[in-house]
């Protein structure tokens, strides 16, 4: 085997050993192992530019000469040395004879080694120079043009691998980045769902956000109770994403928005044909909702006869499709809001105390917001930052005097009509400063404030005596107040004892 075809066999090794490493301490460690089987001089070095040094930096040293002084992690400056020299040209560089013509500032310490010659070769990518290659051997002499060309081969394959590894780290660092920015962006969205537009520190809304969180880890049915516009649905999703559901949908339904003719449709879906336009089978949304969440919006509006067949789902877990004639077992956790004084519609008849009595498991009210003015500047900065963006508005904070005007302004409309003047004042603002002018405010001296709701145990207690007292005290049957409530005997026994109440004149209850 004549000496190129060696050095040819020798160079596809390196090419396929470097070429192979994934991280650069590895590569150093084949680099080392492949320049002692490749190459019989007496010490071979690479180094790395380092540009805060302005030197090149020794990562590899293979040796076999009994003194070493120029050792790894030593740093040679790029001004004044052989390597600066080559670094800068961009070619090798032979010093034949370094103990009678040191060169450059290292070769002394090349000398005290013992070396008689020294060849760097630039470690090149693309004409970047990425650092060097360092070949000394104890005798002097000019290397033969053989030598010379296997050497810069092998230079070459060095630098290429080093440039593979550097880049392979760079992605893998990036990927690790964005996987750490994807977890915490991930988080920021959850907490922006918790608490974006819902942002207040007064002690009335934080204690709604503390049942919130404490109720969200459970299955246990919500009803979220408060005014139009004070962020119900959003308190829905935010219970929702902090359940063990959090990775299947939150179906949202608003009762008051359909129909009654399609309120049971869209709840318990219906087969083909059940009724005029029904050309296809439909799911519900309690199938949709299976295994996660279903939020029922304004469900004090749900119609008397959808209201007894949304018990017997939430009772039994069972979904009858309107014209099916198979019951579908569903999986899902309830949440219900309105803005209804529930109470009160019992009374009036048109809301079902035992329907009440099934979604009323963990109750949360949010508070009105004019119940809570020591958060509106914060909600108000909220709401500007986020359309002074979307506008492209120079906008960054609120006139002091319009911050009071808000502060004493009522709110019917709760935050949602905070965030819909913010967003007009915005629109209307080309100044850094956002002045909220009295037009954009309905006076509030003309503005209601919805009485507080009727206490609940006061109106459950009227409405069962009521009913007892039409039915004379009867309990049971197709005439009882049990059937008229919508309660089972035992249940309406059980509320009876509960709220102490006693027929006139008697002791005792009829069946």
């Amino acid at each position: 085997m004549n000496r190129i075809e060696t050095n040819y066999r020798a160079l596809l090794k390196v090419a396929i050993e470097l070429n192979s490493q994934r991280n650069t301490k590895s590569l150093w460690q084949a680099i080392t192992a492949q320049i002692h089987q490749v190459m019989p001089w007496a010490r071979a070095s690479v180094t790395l530019y380092d540009a805060e040094a302005d030197g090149f930096r020794f990562y590899v040293v293979a040796t076999n000469l009994p003194k070493v002084v120029v050792k790894q992690n030593s740093v040679i400056p790029r001004m004044g040395s052989g390597m600066g020299w080559v670094y800068e040209h961009k070619t090798f560089h032979v010093r034949p004879d370094l103990k009678h013509e040191q060169v450059f500032l290292e070769d002394a310490w090349y000398v005290k080694e013992g070396l008689g010659r020294m060849i760097n070769f630039p470690l090149l990518v693309k004409e970047k120079c990425l650092g060097i290659l360092n070949i000394g051997s104890v005798d002097a002499g000019h290397p033969s043009s053989e030598d010379l060309e296997f050497l810069s081969q092998v230079a070459m394959q060095i630098a290429y691998a080093i440039d593979h590894v550097q880049a392979y780290e760079e992605i893998s660092r990036l990927h690790q980045q964005l996987a750490r920015e994807n977890t915490y962006l991930v988080q920021e969205l959850k907490q922006t769902k918790m608490f974006g537009p819902m942002v207040g520190k007064s002690r009335l809304f934080q204690e709604a956000l503390a049942l919130a969180r404490e109720v969200a880890p459970t299955s246990a049915t919500v009803l979220i109770t408060g005014e139009t516009g004070t962020g119900k649905e959003l308190l829905a999703q935010a219970i929702h994403d902090e359940s063990p559901r959090k990775d299947k949908p939150l179906v949202r339904i608003n009762c008051a928005a359909l129909p009654i003719g399609l309120v049971e449709s869209e709840l318990f879906g219906h087969e083909r044909g059940a009724f005029t336009g029904a050309e296809a089978k439909r799911e519900g949304r309690f199938e949709l909702a299976n295994g996660g969440t279903l939020f029922l919006d304004e469900i004090g509006e749900m119609p008397l006869e959808t209201q007894a067949k949304l018990l017997r789902v939430i009772q039994d877990g069972l979904v009858d499709r309107v014209g099916g004639k198979h019951s579908i077992p569903v999986d899902v956790r309830l949440i219900a809001a309105t803005n209804a004084d529930l109470s009160t519609a019992i009374v009036q008849g048109r809301f079902r105390a035992d329907l009440f009595y099934r979604i009323h498991v963990f109750p949360i009210t949010i508070p009105p917001l004019r119940s809570r003015p020591e958060d509106i500047p914060e909600l108000a900065q909220h709401f500007l930052e986020h359309y002074r963006i979307k506008f492209k508005r120079p906008c960054e904070t609120i006139e002091q005097d319009s911050l009071r005007r808000l502060i004493r302004y009522s709110w019917p409309g709760n935050i949602r009509e905070l965030e819909n003047v913010i967003e007009r004042a915005v629109i209307l603002s080309h100044d850094s400063v956002l002045r909220i002018e009295d037009r954009l405010l309905t006076p509030s001296n003309t503005t209601p404030v919805p009485k507080a709701p009727a206490d609940l145990l006061d109106v459950e207690r009227q409405h069962i005596l009521q009913t007892l007292a039409a039915t004379n005290w009867q309990i049971e049957g197709g005439d009882g107040a049990a059937k008229q409530l919508g309660l089972a005997p035992s249940t309406l026994r059980s509320r009876i004892k509960k709220l102490q109440l006693q027929r006139p004149g008697h002791h005792t209850l009829e069946s």
